[in-house]
């Protein structure tokens, strides 16, 4: 058969983009994120652990008489309906495949210090946030621009969430939505076209993106918390039942975390530094702490005081990670379809519910798939309005931005799974890098919100 110059160019573009994304999450890039993270725990005294009960506390909370666009709750459900999404699904079951259970260790150390990074990136999102035309604007393109006076910087980090939204925010979650629905529409004698789904994805957004972020936060204020109940409880209904299961899953994360884990069964097995790898790649595009996105969402929410959304916006870290990703791993880990030959990634946390709940566990991945799918491509679309705005200046119509973000959900439902990832990977970590230098530089700055507000909290 001829090939095509078109198909040579596609191969080609592949091909680059795989490569970018290899480099890009290289070692390098990992001791800058968890590094990064590792050195605000400390300058912060373990903020992640003296202040959680005190950080839960504050998301019902409203300030009435305070500047912003939205409550610390519709803030924290729109930077969760981002972060909740594919990568508590596919992408724990994406991390098991390649780098083996160890890759959950490393998924949690990803939470853990992201923490810490997750809650300075609001500090300074909300500290020097900007009131426009259309309400207040704010992110790491706002900080490094403002803090810094590094405009080219921030120039960069907001280019690269553009295309950021287009990945993790778009054709990564259309992509699994789409498969998911094919997948199980085949099964039950019909087939849904993953156009169909891309085409009513398309749809469903375009209802409630043209109508900014009150009308995002509105629906996802009420669908996150929703969503994210019936995702976990399904969860914990299967590991209460199967506890015998759960310890030797628990050991082996613990165990192959730090030893090679060999072939056997349809597993190939897997290095060390693979669970290392995709463990922490994994668990970033899953929590986003670093990545800079979340803060554009704090920036809009009603307070006076930057360390009180921070204090929020950590919580979403570890209510994504440390409990929707474990309640998956857990699961995927205690049945038998990890390790067997012919089983994708994309099929392995529904084939693991339906292997305890049957046919009810997997109508609850199929619903949660689509439900978590949704809320990310919503939060995501606000995300990079942001960063196209900052570009473009105010004057620019969004709505431009806005049927341009509709249309790529077609094309990610109807794409290959791995360009997709890669393409993801790739965004990530270029939009990661200016803002982690941000964070560093401004480290002070977050150092001193911080102990303002605890002193005059008396809060030790």
């Amino acid at each position: 058969m001829e090939i095509t110059v078109m198909e040579i160019v596609i191969a080609e573009i592949k091909e680059f983009v795989a490569s970018v994304a290899s480099f890009v999450w290289g070692v390098p890039m990992l001791v800058l994120l968890v590094g990064t993270g590792i050195y605000l725990t400390i300058i912060l005294r373990g903020i992640q652990f003296r202040a959680m009960g005190h950080a839960f506390r504050l998301i019902f909370h409203k300030e009435h008489d305070s500047e912003g666009e939205i409550s610390h709750f519709s803030a924290l459900t729109t930077a969760l309906a981002a972060t909740v999404g594919i990568g508590n699904i596919v992408g724990v079951a994406t991390a098991i495949s390649l780098g083996g259970p160890g890759a959950v260790f490393w998924m949690w150390m990803t939470g853990l210090v992201g923490m810490a990074t997750k809650y300075s990136e609001a500090v300074l999102a909300v500290k020097y946030r900007e009131k426009g035309a259309q309400g207040y604007k704010g992110g790491p393109m706002y900080y490094i621009a403002n803090g810094l006076n590094l405009k080219w910087l921030g120039f960069l980090f907001a280019l690269f969430a553009v295309f950021a939204s287009f990945g993790i925010g778009n054709m990564t979650q259309a992509n699994a939505v789409s498969k998911i629905i094919l997948h199980s529409s085949e099964s039950s004698g019909a087939s849904i076209p993953t156009w169909v789904s891309g085409l009513v994805m398309s749809g469903l957004t375009a209802l409630v993106v043209f109508g900014g972020i009150k009308s995002i936060g509105k629906c996802t204020s009420f669908l996150v918390p929703f969503m994210i109940a019936i995702y976990v409880i399904t969860a914990m209904i299967i590991i209460v039942l199967h506890l015998d299961k759960v310890i030797p899953a628990l050991g082996d994360i613990f165990k192959y975390a730090f030893t090679p884990i060999s072939a056997f069964g349809g597993f190939v097995g897997a290095a060390v530094a693979s669970a290392i790898r995709y463990g922490l790649a994994r668990g970033v595009f899953s929590n986003e702490s670093g990545l800079g996105s979340a803060p554009i969402a704090a920036a809009a929410a009603k307070t006076n005081d930057p360390v009180k959304q921070a204090l929020v916006s950590m919580t979403q870290t570890f209510i994504d990670t440390l409990i929707v990703c474990t309640m998956t791993a857990v699961v995927i880990l205690s049945a038998p379809y990890w390790s067997q030959k012919g089983v994708s990634s994309g099929e392995l946390t529904l084939l693991s519910f339906q292997h305890y709940l049957g046919d009810f566990g997997g109508w609850v991945i199929i619903i949660s798939t689509v439900l978590f799918g949704y809320s990310t491509i919503l939060g995501w679309s606000y995300y990079g309005e942001k960063a196209f705005e900052f570009l473009a200046g105010e004057k620019i119509s969004l709505v431009f931005y806005r049927a341009v973000f509709i249309c790529i959900i077609m094309l990610g439902a109807t794409t290959e799974l791995e360009f997709v990832w890669n393409f993801s990977d790739m965004a990530n970590g270029l939009m990661a890098i200016p803002n982690l230098i941000a964070l560093l530089l401004l480290s002070k700055v977050i150092k001193q919100e911080t102990d303002r507000y605890f002193e005059a909290k008396k809060i030790k």
